[in-house]
């Protein structure tokens, strides 16, 4: 539990410092952290070495019921470490060799490796899922997150969460469906937080380095078999693993501009969970223009009714 908390304490610290100030907290929620850091410094008098977070950093500690977003600032400074008690993964990537035949074949191989994977099934706790993609294998568009959260990894499936159902509506006004784009993330487990034995992890964390490169020949396997006209990077930590860890300080240096992966052109924009903490207009234009932008290029028509969203 002392490892739990001070996993969230840091991430607590790694939003703060991209610009994240204040989240909502139920009384609750807040009465249970109090009560459990009460019960381990009665249990535990060295406990009283590492204090709770105060106040200031207790207003932005994710709530169970609702979604911990991706910061829209870019990526930290540092790397984020691996908590303690969560094991690392290999150094060497897994090699993906994707079988003759069709998409569908190639596909359906793929997905057997990744499901098969002894190191994603490691990262996986009992009763979750290791996640792949899902989508039209033909489709133009290939939306990239980051990493499951606690209703990708029970479903099995990426973005069907609440910021999953925001994308769905964000897709829907590009005139498109779910069914007609590509949905994945570079992670294929949800990265783990140290929660208690048989307990529930609540709150995400961003991936390291280490565990991205891992998985990351899976979303290169993914394109190769798509094949789509280009790739929407969704959130700073997806672009930094696209793009390269350490290419930029803020999301604001290249999001709204084409970069490039795997050969494929790349637009990077805001998570939906930024829009899910930032309801106002500006933050959904802002989204928006960058979505016309990957309409265009992928020759979709843009009416003048949605040429005036969110004005």
């Amino acid at each position: 539990m002392r490892e739990a908390l001070e996993a969230l304490t840091e991430e607590l610290r790694r939003l703060k410092a991209d610009g994240v100030r204040g989240m909502p907290v139920s009384e609750a929620t807040l009465a249970h952290l109090r009560s459990v850091v009460e019960k381990a410094r009665r249990a535990d008098p060295g406990a009283a070495a590492s204090p709770p977070p105060p106040a200031r950093e207790a207003a932005v500690l994710p709530r169970p019921d609702l979604p911990v977003p991706a910061a829209p600032a870019a990526l930290a400074r540092t790397a984020p470490a691996l908590p303690a008690g969560i094991a690392p993964v290999p150094p060497t990537p897994p090699v993906v060799e994707l079988p003759a035949g069709d998409k569908r074949a190639k596909w359906n191989a793929l997905k057997k490796q990744v499901l098969d994977d002894p190191v994603c099934r490691a990262h996986v706790r009992p009763g979750k899922q290791v996640v792949l993609g899902v989508g039209d294998l033909d489709a133009k568009i290939f939306f990239c997150g980051e990493a499951p959260g606690a209703d990708e990894e029970v479903q099995g499936e990426p973005f069907v969460g609440a910021a999953g159902q925001l994308l769905n509506k964000m897709i829907q006004a590009m005139g498109l469906k779910r069914e007609q784009v590509y949905i994945g993330n570079i992670m294929n487990w949800r990265p783990e937080l140290p929660v208690a034995g048989g307990g529930e992890q609540y709150g995400n964390r961003p991936p390291t380095p280490e565990e991205m490169a891992y998985c990351l020949p899976y979303l290169r396997a993914q394109i190769e078999i798509v094949q789509p006209e280009l790739i929407v990077a969704l959130g700073a930590t997806a672009a930094g693993g696209l793009l390269g860890q350490g290419t930029f300080k803020t999301l604001g240096e290249i999001r709204s501009r084409w970069h490039q992966f795997a050969g494929k052109p790349v637009m990077v924009t805001y998570h939906p969970s930024y829009i899910l903490r930032n309801q106002s207009n500006r933050s959904k234009r802002a989204i928006w223009e960058d979505l016309m932008q990957v309409m265009e290029r992928a020759g979709l028509a843009i009416s003048e009714k949605q040429r005036a969203f969110f004005l």
